[in-house]
């Protein structure tokens, strides 16, 4: 019998009625007779009212409460909807992340899954039942403790589940219909993407394009489960996810270009009149390694003759930009640079494609059409299929627009955006 794991986002869970229609898709689909476990977001925007609540609350929660609080919003979805299938005659039963074997490291806020360990899961579909798990939450392996994966987490957890359980793949429902070659908020004319292959996505993902969860892809590609992006307000065929060898089986032409992605959530962080001598880089980013900050882009300047020094630039989120901040003021003697300086007004937009490896111009392309909008780039990174730009986030509608009509990717019509704030 065929086995899928299906997650749905808060979009597709906001309201009662939302809820009882993911109700009647999931047992469908149980129906069908494929075997079908459900993983679940918190209802529309319940995380970030529960953050915003924390906030009021205390400038400064302690991660293990905080963890504790924002896993309520999945505890939720998952027992509304394990009644609503219920309802339909059908027996439904609701997991925590940690009841079903979601085993993570103790770093709250945006822990790493270690192991999975689905008996419980696996039970109850020997016994019939339709499992519903918590996205988004597992438990510590060392201090038992109830921790967070980070935003976006849910997706994660479908995926690992999905591993653990040998299924013939992972379906992530959300409020449109698939990947675009751009967000359809920003970019009305967003094309749709019916294939793309897993390096592709997990550029986009990391680029700041919302529709997966960077590590659920990682996650999908170590072990070739095929995802399937989908929405839960339509029967349109969505998205697959592949390697690069399924999609050539199937004898699917691939674009040059496969999108265009921005992120708004980064904050740019200058240390000025950094002493150019070799270990200097390192111990800076050494030390914010152990901070547990994600880094991004890395731009250090030419060395300065006369002083011998030069600055080092580098991207991270905003959420962790005060952090980073003490962080390097920390090694000022140790290191003796000038001074920290912060921006958390810029944009990161990125040109994703994996014809990039054989197809010249396409960088030159790329800065004709910033240049045609009057977009000033402030650093540059590139990979094998990537080349991203840091510019001011005043400029990003502008900046995505123009790249995504130069590129040829406009579609005839415009995108659905079915729901969800994008928030």
């Amino acid at each position: 019998m065929p086995l899928i794991v299906q997650k749905y986002g808060g979009s597709s869970v906001a309201d009662a009625e939302a809820i009882k229609r993911v109700a009647k898709r999931i047992v469908d689909t149980h129906n069908s007779g494929t075997q079908v476990v459900v993983v679940v977001s918190a209802m529309g925007d319940t995380t970030d009212e529960l953050i915003d609540l924390a906030e009021q609350v205390s400038p400064n929660p302690p991660g293990r409460e905080l963890d504790m609080l924002l896993t309520a919003g999945e505890r939720i979805s998952m027992a509304v909807l394990a009644m609503a299938i219920s309802d339909l005659g059908v027996e439904a039963r609701s997991y925590t992340g940690s009841q079903a074997g979601v085993i993570t490291d103790s770093v709250h806020g945006r822990a790493r899954i270690i192991d999975v360990t689905p008996g419980r899961i696996q039970t109850a579909l020997n016994d019939g039942a339709i499992p519903i798990v918590a996205g988004f939450q597992g438990v510590a392996q060392d201090t038992k403790d109830i921790t967070t994966l980070g935003r976006g987490g849910s997706d994660t957890t479908a995926v690992a589940l999905a591993a653990a359980l040998n299924a013939d793949a992972c379906e992530i429902y959300t409020d449109v219909d698939g990947i675009f070659s751009a967000d359809p908020r920003r970019v009305p004319k967003a094309a749709h993407v019916p294939f793309i292959t897993y390096e592709e996505m997990m550029e986009l993902a990391a680029m700041g394009a919302k529709v997966l969860h960077l590590r659920c892809v990682e996650y999908a590609r170590r072990f070739d489960l095929p995802i399937h992006v989908r929405s839960s307000f339509s029967n349109q065929e969505g998205t697959w996810v592949l390697s690069q060898t399924a999609i050539k089986e199937r004898k699917v032409e691939q674009p040059i270009i496969s999108g265009v992605a921005h992120d708004l959530s980064e904050a740019k962080i200058t240390i000025v009149g950094v002493p150019d001598k070799p270990g200097n880089a390192a111990t800076i980013f050494e030390a914010i390694a152990s901070a547990h900050i994600n880094i991004d882009m890395i731009v250090q300047n030419v060395t300065t003759a006369a002083t011998a020094s030069t600055d080092i630039t580098f991207t991270c989120p905003k959420t962790d930009r005060e952090l980073a901040v003490k962080t390097i003021e920390s090694l000022k003697p140790l290191i003796a640079f000038e001074r920290v300086e912060f921006d958390e007004e810029i944009a990161k937009v990125s040109l994703i494609g994996a014809g990039m490896r054989s197809h010249p111009g396409v960088s030159a392309a790329f800065f004709r059409a910033l240049a045609s909008a009057n977009v000033n780039i402030e650093a540059i990174s590139t990979s094998e299929i990537r080349i991203s730009v840091v510019i001011r986030a005043s400029d990003t509608d502008k900046a995505v627009q123009e790249v995504h009509t130069a590129f040829g990717l406009d579609a005839d019509g415009e995108a659905v955006v079915y729901a969800g704030t994008g928030r």
